[in-house]
């Protein structure tokens, strides 16, 4: 069936004009703010191999790219992530580089959603940055503390919250329980939508294999606040594994209380939502004003070794559109190096008394308006 060329695919859409300037005013700022810590633009291909999406995030994840095939038959996929590829790249063409390694990009990735209530895409732009080969503590501190800097860059200091937890946290927990990989995800599942009775009855099946995990499984979904949720949640803390995910959480958040920022983090051990990715630190960022999370980052350290090579790795990414909705009704302007501004006309002559005018103008700064007879 044709479609009408006057009408766009779902899930795409135009930016213009002053929405179009704050956009690239924001991908400046977030930029060059990425920049001033030593982080270098790295521009990844929009088109790749599908496999690499699918080993890089997960064939959940990567059954929602645009895929199609090449002359040869081979799987390509519009990209879904930057990440992915940017692992890649550290395994490869920069194996023998020195570590650690620091990259930035701005890139628009494409995934195949579901419709839901709020505004549909398909299309979403990315400014993230990625750590890679540095130790876990400093590394993980230094990306909450860009993510802030950019945060406040944006003049959204007293509207955003960066909320923390640990993939140990929720890993121990569960092998401290001796849960299969399916009960896993379900107490995950019950977790994550604060389902205090479905998480009651699932222990209940469990026996009463491990009180202290059990315990602690329980109070997750309530655990959100500032060093208090982390003080209960170590206070029934019994096993290994979980106390070692939520010590180096508490020396995470130690230094946030150093550098005076615990005004703008939080604790949430409930938000567990794709936890499977992450290997330590994760976290989701959130502003006033906007309806979801407008970004997210973590530790991944197991990523690198789809493509040979293991080791650290941390990073997050921002959701330009997210960002760009709420500023644009708060007002950020600010931020632009190219504010609106109205344009001098410039007529009358012929086209070489046009032309030398306008040029004049321009060589002065002006925003200039062409008007030729014909108009």
């Amino acid at each position: 069936m044709n479609e009408p060329l006057s009408k766009l695919p779902g899930g795409m859409r135009y930016y213009f004009g002053g929405e179009a300037r704050l956009r690239r005013a924001v991908e400046n700022a977030v930029m060059s703010v990425f920049d001033g810590w030593g982080y270098e633009e790295i521009a990844t291909p929009v088109v790749d191999y599908y496999a690499l999406f699918e080993r890089g995030m997960g064939r959940p994840e990567a059954q929602r790219t645009f895929r199609f095939t090449d002359t040869d038959g081979r799987m390509l996929a519009l990209r879904p992530d930057v990440t992915s590829a940017v692992a890649r790249a550290a395994a490869t063409l920069f194996s023998e580089r020195a570590r650690p390694l620091r990259f930035c990009y701005a890139a628009s990735v494409f995934r195949q959603r579901p419709r839901s209530h709020a505004e549909w895409k398909r299309q979403t732009r990315q400014l993230g940055c990625e750590l890679i080969g540095a130790g876990v503590g400093v590394a993980d501190v230094e990306v909450l503390v860009i993510a802030a800097e950019v945060l406040e860059r944006l003049g959204l200091r007293a509207r955003y919250r960066i909320t923390l937890n640990h993939a140990g946290i929720l890993r121990g927990v569960s092998q401290e329980l001796g849960l299969d990989e399916a009960a896993r995800e379900e107490l995950r599942r019950l977790i994550d939508i604060r389902d205090g009775a479905g998480l009651e009855a699932l222990l209940a099946g469990c026996g009463g294999a491990n009180a202290a995990a059990a315990s602690l499984a329980m109070r997750l979904v309530r655990l959100t606040g500032k060093r208090g949720a982390l003080e209960e949640a170590r206070a029934v803390s019994g096993g290994p594994h979980s106390s070692q995910g939520l010590c180096a959480l508490a020396e995470i958040w130690g230094v946030i209380e150093a550098l005076d920022l615990a005004e703008c983090f939080e604790i949430d051990l409930g938000d567990v939502s794709g936890m499977n990715y992450y290997t330590g630190l994760v976290f989701r960022i959130y502003v006033e004003g906007a309806g979801a999370r407008v970004g997210s980052g973590g530790r991944y350290d197991e990523l690198a070794s789809n493509f040979g090579r293991r080791e650290p790795a941390v990073g997050f990414v921002l959701d330009l559109d997210a960002l760009g909705e709420v500023l644009g009704r708060g007002g950020a302007e600010e931020l632009s190096d190219m504010p609106e501004r109205a344009a001098s006309v410039v007529e009358g002559g012929g086209a070489r008394e046009l032309f030398m005018e306008a040029r004049r103008r321009r060589a002065e700064g002006e925003r200039i308006a062409l008007r030729t007879g014909g108009e």
